[in-house]
């Protein structure tokens, strides 16, 4: 019988982060896994809030899952701001290594659904040379679109019969938002996991900020200077809007209820 996992959540701007680090997000996980609780793991920085401003069934989609972890060190700095010191970054591909390595010996399945053509088959060699022990019973790398009739048949037969604990989607936000949101209870898994671009930067297809960098909320100025073409529209258009709302909500201004 699944027991629910209980976290305080933190209001910013309508979604609801999780109060939580890297060691009780990994508890909390456990639990969840233990107890065979179904659902989903979001791991949410500025650009998944300000996506949930607009989009208010992405903001359901956020508030409705299990966890909703402080991705980007905005989030946490609002946590602070709040007394919640306790609060730390629980970053997509730190997660991922976390529960990948405690996993080891435990019996736990994973499943990779995601990247480019050959990124998910190049990370299940990667992960199991890192985590010896690791059990990655299947991958399965999705098109640049929805899936069609046949995809999703095969999707769902593939996943029911390999029952995998956990399911690492690597899309980008909101698009690994909505498939969770749509699939978790379709297909015959304990969790799915949206962790980004993750994929990319485990099997070094993209580079990581420096931990310096990460820690001072300046990762998203070292990505824009290694993807300008494909980022810079995304950090100048949320980055001061998301500085701006946050203000109003500090300033206590109506219009940023969780729903």
């Amino acid at each position: 019988m699944s027991t629910p996992v209980q976290i305080q959540r933190l209001n910013v701007l309508g979604v609801g982060v999780g109060v939580l680090n890297l060691d009780s997000a990994l508890g909390a996980i456990r639990q969840a896994l233990e107890h065979k609780t179904r659902g989903y793991v979001c791991v949410t920085g500025v650009h998944g809030v300000m996506e949930a401003r607009r989009d208010l069934r992405l903001r359901g989609i956020l508030n409705g899952a299990l966890l909703n972890t402080p991705d980007g060190m905005p989030m946490v700095w609002m946590g602070w701001l709040r007394g919640f010191r306790q609060m730390n970054r629980v970053y997509g591909p730190d997660l991922m290594n976390r529960v990948c390595d405690w996993s080891r010996g435990r019996n736990y399945t994973h499943f990779l659904y995601g990247g480019a053509e050959g990124v998910a088959q190049d990370l299940e060699r990667k992960l199991k040379a890192k985590f010896p022990g690791l059990n990655i019973v299947g991958t399965y790398t999705p098109p640049f679109r929805a899936l069609n009739e046949q995809e999703e048949a095969e999707l769902i037969r593939t996943m029911n019969r390999l029952k995998p604990d956990i399911v690492w989607v690597g899309l980008s936000t909101p698009k690994q938002e909505r498939f969770m949101a749509e699939y978790w209870q379709r297909l015959e898994a304990t969790l799915f996991f949206g962790v980004g671009a993750a994929f990319d930067f485990h099997t070094g297809r993209v580079r990581q900020a420096p931990r310096w960098m990460q820690r001072s909320g300046l990762e998203w100025f070292f990505r824009l200077v290694c993807e300008p073409r494909r980022l810079w529209r995304r950090y100048f258009r949320n980055n001061p809007l998301f500085l701006l709302h946050v203000c109003r909500q500090l300033a206590g201004f109506k219009g940023y209820g969780l729903k």
